[in-house]
């Protein structure tokens, strides 16, 4: 029988089920404000890339509220510890995160910046063994060459919003937004350095090994 999209996404939303407080919390949170959240099956994707490459340097491209940050902040905690880099420009978010984050228990391994991400990215020392990016996504294409400088050989991007909840798909749609995911998306195809694939997990998030 053929599979749908919404049979797949549910699938991920029952092997995502998780019980841990802070994370619950903030989805909730999440749905009542419609505040964007990459949520639980993006969210456990990125905890088992960082488990699996042994991640101890990460680097968030827009942060949230501290969201993703959690996921991370426990793959690098279950390495043997490391940084987390959360990046917003907001002032009262951040302090918002902040205290998501010290309520997680992971204060120690979180290094906070507010600013615009690719800039503070730019100024923070690497290399890194993931990048995860979450930025508006008419600048994703300029991000790629500051990641690349600092991501280390062997390390991951991780973009989201990749799929642009399918907004890719029309060609009529030049939206800035929807031109620099597809952007994003040709020139890694056109990089020899990386090798990717889109894991439709959610909206789609693309994950990138630099290879040399």
């Amino acid at each position: 029988m053929p599979v749908t999209y919404d049979q797949i996404t549910e699938y991920h939303a029952q092997l995502s089920q998780h019980t841990d407080p802070v994370l619950l919390r903030l989805e909730e949170e999440a749905r009542r404000d419609r505040f964007p959240i990459i949520g639980p099956a993006a969210g456990k994707f990125c905890y088992l890339m960082a488990r699996a490459i042994g991640a101890r340097n990460v680097f968030e491209l827009g942060s949230g509220f501290g969201y993703s940050t959690v996921w991370f902040a426990r793959a690098v905690r279950e390495n043997g510890g490391g940084r987390v880099h959360h990046t917003v420009w907001d002032g009262d978010l951040q302090q918002r995160a902040q205290a998501n984050i010290e309520e997680a228990g992971y204060s120690d391994l979180v290094r906070f910046h507010l600013g615009e991400a690719v800039q503070a990215l730019r100024e923070t020392d690497g290399p890194f063994d993931i990048l995860f990016n979450d930025i508006d996504k008419d600048g994703y294409p300029a991000s790629l060459p500051v990641m690349k400088e600092k991501l280390r050989v062997g390390g991951l991007i991780l973009i989201d919003n990749m799929l642009w909840h399918g907004r890719i798909f029309d060609e009529a749609d030049q939206d800035p937004s929807t031109v620099g995911v597809r952007e994003f998306t040709r020139q890694l195809q056109a990089d020899p350095d990386f090798v990717f694939q889109l894991v439709p997990v959610r909206d789609g998030v693309i994950t990138a090994l630099r290879v040399a």
